[in-house]
């Protein structure tokens, strides 16, 4: 027996990377995948979710992976980030935590009561990160967090919240971690 640690890569992660390679491999299937968060288009990244043996008849689950799908489409990019939610968040304005603009996008958040609409409100918080953090979100780590929102809303609340309140870089730098 052995006392090596083990690398165990958890299914959210093996997903995110999953995504990437096919996005990487395919622009058409970037292309499919970026409408993945529109519910009137959102059956095109099916044979994507479906590959990956995710359940397309639970929307608490296929919303979560369609979302994080159309997200890491239209962020283009290369590897899973290192930002929570939260403190993605707070990294799109130049006071951070202290923003009031901040803080109402992330009560607006926090406000949720179902994984839809969820889900819906990330859209376009999404666009926002994207054009003003220059840094990836740990799209596996908040897949992770949106499945377990179905079953534990308020933790994850609390996890989104923490995330944002924890975060003190100095704003003027606003270098990428």
């Amino acid at each position: 027996m052995t006392n090596a640690p083990e690398t165990k890569t958890s299914r959210s992660l093996a997903f995110v990377l999953f995504i990437i390679e096919r996005i990487k491999l395919n622009k058409g299937v970037a292309a499919a995948l970026r409408r993945a968060d529109n519910p009137a288009t959102e059956y095109q990244s099916w044979e994507y979710l479906a590959a990956f043996n995710i359940d397309l008849d639970k929307p608490w689950v296929r919303l979560p992976y369609a979302t994080v799908t159309a997200a890491i489409a239209k962020a283009k990019i290369e590897q899973n980030g290192s930002i929570g939610i939260g403190n993605a968040i707070a990294r799109c304005y130049d006071d951070g935590n202290q923003s009031d603009q901040a803080k109402a996008k992330l009560r607006r958040l926090l406000a949720c009561d179902s994984i839809e609409e969820v889900c819906r409100i990330l859209r376009p918080l999404f666009s926002l990160i994207d054009a003003r953090v220059g840094a990836a979100v740990d799209y596996a780590r908040l897949l992770e967090q949106l499945l377990k929102f179905y079953w534990d809303s308020q933790r994850v609340k609390t996890e989104w919240a923490q995330e944002f309140y924890r975060h003190t870089q100095s704003f003027a730098t606003k270098e990428a971690v």
